[in-house]
């Protein structure tokens, strides 16, 4: 059986980018995995479970390296892997895609009320970037009666730290703008700092908007708790293989204006839109799930993936051996 063409419809959407967002993209996926599993007519077990292969194949190509879109289709594979008859492996389905999907919409407020408990009254909270996690912990503290301040990045060079800026003053949340390169300067007065996250490996360690390494760095120094508040399905299963995640680097001109470019050809510019932070510098990892440590993101991994994590492992072994 083919792949339907509704489900052919939904993965032109999220390749034209009219699906945006971690979150949405990967509801969506799910979502195309339901519809996928509910318009197969036939009823053999393991036509079924590579009739729902193709499928997630086709939707991950969409956007190869978009962590939270291959952990969705990841989430009902595993569970479609483990069923025992055509019956159970499409209700597998049905139900795996919309509990990702209501776990994905529910997953910020969650994540929300578990951080807001590690803000005490009285803190002064340094935040990076724009993360949507982050943030609802911070006005979640605020809505608790605590009494916060924040500091927040510029995030330079696309100012996100502005919308940042924007969204917790829209809040009555007292914060002050400040530049990337004065984060050692403030720390002194920092208690806690909360950042969001791009991805999560399996050692725990994190990839988010460049310039979190270096915050998390002076954190470290100066003793100040790093908390990274991030859904699960940010974390990459790829990295339990030994996958390295590819740090995107973006134009020059988002750093430089475009005529100074022009007029200095010779002009070198590096612009890597991420870094790393090493799992020794962050304190906790703040989840739906609870507070973990860094190092127990390969557990959550098994936990959700483990039956394509060892198929796939299987795989690359049979590689090697011919």
């Amino acid at each position: 059986m083919g792949v339907p063409a509704e489900v052919h419809r939904i993965a032109l959407l999220i390749k034209s980018m009219r699906v945006r967002g971690a979150g949405r993209i990967a509801r969506t996926a799910a979502y195309a995995m339901k519809v996928a599993a509910q318009k197969y007519s036939g009823n053999d077990l393991n036509e079924f479970k590579s009739y729902m292969r193709g499928v997630a194949q086709l939707l991950g190509s969409t956007r190869p390296t978009a962590v939270s879109l291959h952990n969705a289709l990841r989430y009902v594979l595993n569970r479609v892997e483990r069923a025992q008859s055509i019956e159970e492996a499409v209700v597998a389905a049905v139900s795996a895609a919309d509990s990702f999907i209501e776990a994905s919409l529910n997953a910020v407020g969650v994540i929300s009320e578990i951080g807001s408990k590690l803000i005490e009254d009285g803190d002064t909270v340094l935040t990076h970037c724009n993360s949507s996690a982050a943030l609802a912990v911070l006005k979640a503290a605020h809505s608790s009666g605590k009494r916060i301040r924040v500091y927040a990045t510029e995030t330079r060079p696309k100012f996100q730290g502005l919308l940042s800026y924007r969204e917790l003053a829209e809040n009555g949340i007292p914060v002050t703008l400040i530049p990337d390169s004065a984060v050692r300067f403030v720390m002194r007065e920092v208690d806690k700092v909360v950042v969001g996250a791009d991805t999560v490996t399996a050692n725990g360690a994190v990839i988010n908007k460049v310039g979190t390494s270096l915050i998390a760095l002076a954190a470290h120094e100066a003793r100040v708790r790093f908390y990274v508040a991030t859904e699960t399905y940010k974390f990459s299963p790829a990295t339990v293989l030994g996958e390295l995640v590819t740090i995107e680097e973006r134009g020059p001109e988002e750093v430089v204006p475009l005529d100074l470019l022009t007029s200095h050809p010779n002009l070198k510019v590096r612009n890597p839109a991420f870094d790393v932070t090493p799992p020794d510098y962050i304190d906790a990892i703040i989840t739906e799930r609870g507070v973990i440590p860094p190092k127990a993101a390969a557990v959550i991994l098994l936990e959700d993936y483990g039956a394509t994590l060892a198929e796939e492992l299987a795989t690359i072994t049979i590689d090697i051996e011919d």
